[in-house]
């Protein structure tokens, strides 16, 4: 092996970056190793990729996704990216600080399973007309939070492009997220984010026009932080066994309000959940 080549043990102790972290960030572009070995796959870093490797750490540690660290490195950073970041961490200080205040009053256990939650309803939703994304995401690409938050403003960016504004485009209801899976997902979640909107629209790659089918829901309202919104589910799924309904995804959530202006213990979420009654 060449003297200035560091093998990825090695650049690992250095960097202070696991070798699963390493191995993740050349899958994704972010630091990959300038040697492989073409037959065993074997990593080997050079010298001057150390302060790349110090670099991804930093930005790693300060809680920045995949990808905003890869157009940091790529040189395409922009100056917005540390203020979202910061307001992303507040946000977060600020669901602690309400953590902090329901358990230091010492609650029974029972307690904290009191959520605001409504009535279960059944209601008819009629057909939407949306701007949306879809895909495929998981815990690399960061939280959940995070992934619907970055979506929203590209939506909300096409939404008030120049083109679109003065073709007269109107939002016409909350923004909401559709869940198509079946089960939990870590990763591979197939997610879609989508604004209600009316008039003639344009979109960028990646985005469609579309009409959402009418459907008939089950709708809890529940007001709190997101974290919780399992209750929700839970409270949907009692009603629906004991009226007999199956229930069908994709789910939908409905965003009443904007995490960045309100408290967590403020934020209002609809579920709607989509029904098939017994023949």
């Amino acid at each position: 092996m060449p003297v200035e080549q560091i093998p990825i043990g090695r650049f690992s102790r250095i960097v202070h970056l696991t070798q699963k972290a390493l191995r993740l960030y050349d899958r994704k572009g972010l630091l990959v190793p300038e040697a492989k070995d073409p037959i065993t796959g074997y990593r080997n870093y050079t010298i001057r990729q150390l302060e790349a490797g110090v670099r991804v750490r930093t930005l790693a540690s300060l809680g920045f996704s995949l990808e905003e660290m890869k157009a940091v490195i790529d040189g395409g950073g922009d100056d917005g990216m540390v203020e979202r970041r910061l307001a992303a961490v507040r946000q977060e200080m600020m669901r602690l600080k309400h953590i902090e205040e329901v358990l230091s009053v010492r609650p029974a256990l029972e307690e904290l399973y009191t959520m605001s939650l409504s009535e279960p309803v059944v209601k008819e939703i009629p057909e939407i007309r949306v701007i949306s994304k879809r895909g495929k995401v998981g815990s690399e690409d960061g939280n959940y939070e995070d992934i619907c938050r970055r979506v929203i403003e590209e939506l909300m960016a096409a939404v008030y492009s120049p083109e679109n504004q003065r073709n007269g485009i109107r939002i016409v209801g909350p923004v909401m997220m559709l869940c198509y899976d079946e089960e939990y997902r870590e990763t591979d979640a197939d997610l879609e984010l989508a604004v209600p909107v009316a008039g003639r629209v344009s979109v960028g790659e990646g985005m469609e026009v579309k009409v959402l089918p009418a459907v008939e829901v089950v709708s809890v309202l529940y007001t709190g932080p997101y974290y919780n919104l399992t209750s929700a589910y839970g409270k949907i799924q009692e009603y629906a066994a004991v009226a007999a309904l199956t229930l069908r995804g994709p789910d939908r959530q409905l965003y009443y309000n904007n995490p960045q202006e309100v408290a967590p213990e403020e934020l209002r979420t609809e579920v709607q959940y989509p029904i098939l009654r017994a023949a």
